[in-house]
């Protein structure tokens, strides 16, 4: 029997508006069954998917949101090479899914004709259409699909209606022919086609479409691949069919004006609307869109968030923490005493699970931001800020990649792409590393339970831990704020840019979709913390286990002969024994690599009140800042503690002592710790995307020197007068 190679993938692509539900849709689709990467070269995201049509997989690739197809950003020019079959190990889409947002028919439509005129199979998704039905507006969705030579479906991604039907508009149009192309300036079209015949002819591979994007988007993207492609031979060529077809009038503009010419005579064929109403959502937009009182809403709904994120998650970490703490306690009882138990228990249990117990907290904080983002209050929020944006020289477009920063810096430095102007661009990139991520939650969490006392106020209804935790948001955001302000009046000194968002109506999120977010979210979490925060807590354990000087182990055994020989009651003896094996413990971790390392840095950090084991747990942890919580459950041996893990080490913390007795960790000195991690940029993976967008090393190094720097300051001012 002779065995055939699979043929290559059936592709469907996935695009629309910005809010219009893509990414829901995109969800009810495909369930778990979707995969994160990067397009090669390039940093942008590939969400993709599978879904079951006719009983064959096909692959659905959720393409970035655009308003149009003359590319401005690398987000919109993936978008067309998807389109245009040149991502590489991606076939060309057989169909292309196109979703609308039903409420603003007229303003989607300006992207569904470009789609139109690729010569793909088109479905188009009417999402919202339950929406738009509660405000009067009606869509002859037959019609609609005769004027733009597509299936349209009505669906409501958020309530998973019209899905049946959706799916049966997909499996039809992979199977179908290629339709003719919609022309929105024949002739134009027609010149496209002759001239791509005759690159063709001279071995030049260039799709008719492409040559017409050139044709009409003077010194765009599709113009300097054209030229890259065509070289100097066709140059002349393209310059001289322009001016002939454009007539005195730029090619751009006649095309504006023909393609808003048919949408409205399309809208007007197949849209009607009742008298407009004053909604629900109107009223909110009044409250949430003032100035002063939008601002006030906004800090007491985080306010809020905080409060959830210690209140909350207070069982499920308990949880955690107590099968970790059994799971290290298991280990230990069955393997002999030495290295190899060491490793496993003081390692990979007590590193790893020392950072996997905030999992709840990161998790709870991860469902609030994705509910607010769903929901559709987000960009309302990034239209308030815009008038605190602009103060320090940003708009509220940069608003958006920094809230992503709240989740993780790098895709909210990936986002900054959306950005047209370089200098806005990279200020944004500089201020998103001070925005709060999950990684510094499991520090702040750790400190805070240690040291801030768990009071409550107005009945129970506000916690001191979650004003604390907001105080060190709001913290990073100032940091963030300000940084922006001074590169602006600066070195990145320039005007102050536009900004225009589309506010989407308010709608209860679907909780499929959120689920899904959140699992994906907590997966790279767990994901980091098995790989980076493991790798990581296997060497600290190797450098604070090793080396073993005999002299340590001759001594001590001597000691522990002499107790156990002595005249002392039980309970005596019990209690100086724990106290030699803590002393032995102590001898050997100052006499490891990782104790030498710490003395020697200690000085450079004893004016902020450290010693030598938080010197080197913070040293350790400069690749991935939630490190120094696995580096000092590690150098404070908390796995060989039977009770839980996190409680273990908070009393280690709360009860260290210096050679002369005296607290190390005071109030100065936490407070000064905390505002270290809200400012110090340590994360690798930062600072590599910020050399991948801004092309240099200079960025990224500025910013390590400029947080650290603010960190440190920020930290010394504090114990120094805190003292």
């Amino acid at each position: 029997m002779t065995l055939t190679a699979p043929g290559p993938a059936t592709v469907i692509a996935l695009i629309g508006n910005p809010n219009t539900g893509k990414s829901t849709l995109f969800n009810a689709l495909t369930g778990l069954r979707q995969k994160t990467a990067n397009y090669p070269g390039v940093t942008v995201e590939q969400h993709t998917g599978e879904i079951v049509l006719a009983g064959q997989p096909v692959t659905l690739v959720d393409l970035p949101g655009a308003y149009s197809l003359a590319a401005q950003s690398p987000d919109e020019m993936v978008a067309i090479d998807v389109l245009l079959g040149h991502v590489t190990d991606l076939p060309r889409p057989r169909a292309v899914l196109a979703v609308i947002d039903s409420t603003n028919l007229r303003r989607n439509l300006f992207l569904v004709t470009q789609l139109a005129e690729l010569g793909l199979p088109l479905v188009v998704a009417l999402n919202l259409s339950d929406v738009a039905g509660s405000r009067g507006i009606r869509i002859d969705t037959a019609e609609l699909g005769r004027q733009l030579g597509a299936t349209v479906v009505p669906v409501s991604a958020a309530r998973e209606t019209g899905l049946a039907e959706l799916r049966a508009a997909l499996e039809q149009a992979i199977a179908a022919p290629a339709p003719p192309a919609l022309r929105v300036l024949p002739e134009v079209g027609a010149a496209a086609e002759d001239l791509g015949q005759r690159l063709r002819a001279a071995g030049l591979h260039l799709l008719d479409y492409e040559v017409e994007r050139a044709l009409i988007d003077a010194q765009g993207i599709a113009e300097r691949r054209f030229e890259m492609t065509a070289g100097d031979a066709f140059r002349g060529e393209l310059a001289r069919l322009r001016s002939e077809l454009g007539a005195g009038v730029s090619l751009a503009e006649a095309e504006a004006t023909a393609r808003y010419g048919l949408i409205n005579a399309i809208v007007a064929r197949t849209e009607q609307r009742a008298p407009r109403r004053v909604t629900l959502g109107d009223r909110l937009d009044r409250i949430t869109n003032h100035p002063v009182i939008g601002s006030i809403l906004f800090i007491l709904v985080m306010a809020a968030v905080f409060q959830a994120v210690f209140s909350w998650a207070t069982p499920l970490m308990e949880l955690i923490d107590g099968a970790t703490a059994a799971t290290g306690e298991w280990v230990r009882s069955s393997l002999p005493e030495g290295a190899l138990a060491s490793l496993l228990v003081d390692g990979a249990i007590a590193g790893v699970g020392g950072v996997i117990v905030f999992l709840p907290q990161i998790m709870i904080l991860f469902a609030f931001i994705i509910f607010l983002e769903d929901s559709g209050y987000m960009p309302r929020v990034a239209f308030m800020v815009d008038r605190l944006m602009r103060s320090v020289g940003l708009s509220g477009q940069s608003f958006i990649p920094m809230l992503s920063s709240f989740a993780c810096a790098v895709p909210g430095i990936m986002a900054t792409r959306v950005i047209p102007e370089r200098r806005d661009r990279l200020a944004t990139i500089l201020a998103a590393p001070f925005m709060t991520c999950s990684a510094r939650l499991p520090v702040y969490a750790l400190l805070i339970g240690a040291f801030v006392p768990d009071r409550h106020f107005l009945g129970g209804a506000l916690n001191l831990q979650g004003l604390i935790l907001l105080a060190l948001y709001m913290l990073g955001i100032l940091g963030g704020v300000m940084t922006a302000l001074l590169l602006k009046r600066t070195m990145l000194r320039g005007p102050t840019p536009t900004f225009m968002i589309e506010l989407p109506p308010y709608r209860l999120p679907s909780w499929r979709s959120l689920l899904l977010k959140l699992l994906e979210r907590g997966r790279i979490f767990l994901v980091r913390a098995g790989t980076v925060i493991f790798s990581v807590a296997i060497l600290i354990w190797a450098l604070a286990y090793f080396p073993r000087p005999v002299e340590i182990a001759g001594t001590f055994a001597t000691e522990r002969e002499t107790i156990e020989a002595s005249a002392l009651s039980g309970a005596e003896r019990d209690q100086r024994l724990a106290e030699l094996d803590a002393a032995e413990s102590g001898a050997y971790l100052e006499q490891s690599w990782l104790g030498r390392l710490g003395h020697f840095v200690a000085p450079a950090f004893a004016p902020l009140g450290w010693d030598w084991k938080l010197s080197a747990a913070v040293i350790a942890s400069f690749p991935a800042r939630e490190i120094v919580v696995a580096s000092l459950g590690t150098i404070y041996a908390v796995g060989d503690r039977g009770d839980n893990l996190e409680g273990a080490l908070r009393e280690r913390l709360q009860t260290a002592t210096r050679p002369d007795g005296t607290l190390v960790y005071t109030v100065p000195m936490a407070i000064g710790l905390l505002i270290f991690y809200v400012f110090c940029l340590q994360c690798a993976a930062t600072l590599a995307v910020m050399r991948r967008e801004t092309n240099s090393w200079r960025w990224p190094v500025f910013a390590w020197f400029y947080m650290t720097g603010l960190g440190y300051l920020g930290a010394l001012l504090v114990f120094q007068l805190g003292s």
